[in-house]
């Protein structure tokens, strides 16, 4: 006999007991077990072998048909968004999730020049650094990233996050029906974490707008998508957690709030899914998780409908969208802040500082001024009057009802555009994703990005944002980060600037460009694409 079994065999012998006393203790315990589970089976005159019938259990099979039928309906409008995208090799960090934790952020990110616990994971790039400021100096390479999204339109128009198309050199969707097809970017909206993607396929099954504004904590919502990349089409079921959240992006306060908060599971992988109502319409884009560890903790958020149609519409009309800016930075009025504003309730907002020469600089509204009303309407705080002027058409007109010194008075305001996180040409043209002539998209250069890249005041020009692989930016070596500043031989200011002087270049004609690029200023020969659009 094998020496293992001679030692189990020990072992056994070791423990044992004589044959009757093992007797008489398997028969008490036969004898307790089977009082046990006869006293059991008989509480509350209920046989536990049975099941319980529907009638004693109606609501909850009510509750558990309604589920069902919803996600029946919504499921086939569900899609996993697969996408192929060129990034700067930083670190070993390779987080292909969602996940913000409780100290500001964790999650997409790879390594950058900004501290990542600092950036929530909508500015830390879905697949690499985050645009101009995490820029690297390693060189690029091919990364792969799944998300989620949602059909609206029989024709093949889907919404998703913008952060899980960024710098996208493939995307891939795949159906319900399991059929992969590829798909073109239509346009992004940074702001608001938003994009619109398109497939060339027809009949396809689509999900009902809903209204997000009448959404209240306790209802019943259901989150679809793509968990970890390889649960396709996973559905979970929560409640509305809370409404009207701020914005968390501390990087960034011009960024609306309004965010839906749930407890229904959104994972790593459900970015750009959609969050139904129990009508099964469509009320909010997931989008982040609040976590300490990277996975659901029971903190999700999506972006509400009232803010996803008017950008999803905008960009399918017209390929980008125009934010509307006032220029102020505000606090919310407290209960405790109210009484030295002499206000008779906690609601409104409180103007901090007016940029100058900006709209709100024009219309007079000055340091202390309380918002109280948008064009006869209540003002709640600030994050909703930042979510209806974002969502306001630039060159328009509205009413602002303020309280000054504790005195009342309406000023007209000239809503201005968001200029933020311009960017030229964001529009893809065919499946290639091609971004004009020279495949790189450029940004205005801003104060932000001034300080975090250590760019001297004297360097002027517009900021690279994103290249194209294998275009003929990439070719003449320019990279995120990189300020243009002059194109052929003439200086430019802006972003609008520079677009302007590429569009104006004959075909067949290569262009100079004095770029700067760490530290100092180079002079770059580029061969552009034959002209297919007026893109830079």
């Amino acid at each position: 006999m094998p020496a293992s079994t001679n030692s189990l065999r020990a072992k056994v012998k070791r423990f044992g007991v004589p044959t009757a006393a093992a007797a008489s203790v398997l028969l008490g315990f036969t004898l307790i077990v089977g009082h046990t589970a006869h006293a059991a089976a008989h509480i509350g005159g209920l046989d536990a072998a049975s099941p319980m019938d529907d009638q004693s259990v109606s609501s909850l099979v009510a509750l558990d048909n309604a589920v069902e039928a919803v996600a029946a309906r919504v499921t086939p409008a569900v899609v996993n968004v697969s996408v192929t995208a060129r990034v700067n090799g930083q670190d070993g960090d390779s987080d292909d999730d969602d996940a913000q934790d409780n100290d500001g952020g964790n999650g997409n990110g790879h390594g950058n020049s900004i501290p990542p616990n600092s950036i929530p994971p909508e500015f830390r790039r879905f697949f690499g650094p985050m645009g101009p400021m995490g820029r690297g100096q390693n060189p690029q390479q091919i990364e792969h990233g799944i998300g989620s999204g949602i059909i609206i339109s029989p024709d093949g128009y889907i919404v998703t996050n913008s952060h899980v198309v960024n710098d996208a050199t493939q995307i891939k969707v795949t159906l319900n029906d399991r059929r992969v097809l590829p798909a073109k970017l239509i346009g992004v909206d940074k702001l608001n974490d938003l994009a619109v993607i398109k497939i060339n396929a027809t009949n396809l099954s689509t999900v009902a707008w809903g209204d997000s504004t009448k959404l209240r904590p306790g209802q019943t919502v259901l989150a679809f998508g793509s968990p970890f990349g390889y649960f396709q089409f996973s559905v979970t079921r929560g409640i509305v957690s809370a409404l009207d959240r701020p914005n968390p992006y501390s990087n960034d306060p011009r960024r609306p709030g309004a965010f839906i908060q749930t407890d229904a599971a959104i994972n790593p992988g459900n970015s750009g899914g959609p969050l139904v109502d129990a009508r099964g319409e469509l009320v909010g884009i997931n989008t982040f998780i609040i976590t300490n560890n990277g996975a659901f903790a029971g903190a999700g958020f999506a972006i509400p409908t009232q803010i996803v149609r008017a950008s999803a519409e905008s960009i399918i009309k017209s390929g980008a969208v125009h934010h509307g800016y006032l220029g102020i930075s505000m606090n919310d009025v407290t209960p405790d802040n109210s009484t030295f504003f002499n206000l008779p309730d906690a609601t409104g907002a409180i103007v901090s500082q007016v940029s100058p020469d900006s709209p709100a600089s024009q219309a007079g509204l000055k340091r202390g001024d309380v918002l109280r009303e948008l064009n006869g309407s209540k003002i709640k705080n600030g994050g909703a009057l930042q979510v209806v002027v974002s969502q306001t058409a630039p060159g328009s007109d509205i009413k602002l009802g303020i309280l000054r010194d504790g005195k009342p008075e309406t000023l007209t305001v000239k809503v201005g555009e968001f200029k933020g996180e311009k960017q030229v040409a964001e529009n893809s043209d065919g499946g290639s994703q091609k971004k004009g002539r020279l495949g790189v998209s450029v940004g205005d250069l801003n104060d932000d990005m001034r300080q975090q890249m250590n760019i001297p005041s004297q360097v002027h020009g517009a900021a690279v944002q994103s290249v194209r692989p294998a275009s003929p930016a990439d070719d003449a070596g320019l990279a995120p980060g990189d300020i243009i500043e002059e194109v052929n031989r003439k200086p430019v200011q802006s972003a609008e600037q520079f677009a302007e002087s590429i569009r104006g270049v004959p075909d067949g004609k290569d262009v100079l460009l004095l770029v700067w690029s760490r530290g100092g200023s180079t002079y770059r020969v580029v061969h552009p694409a034959p002209s297919t659009d007026k893109g830079e």
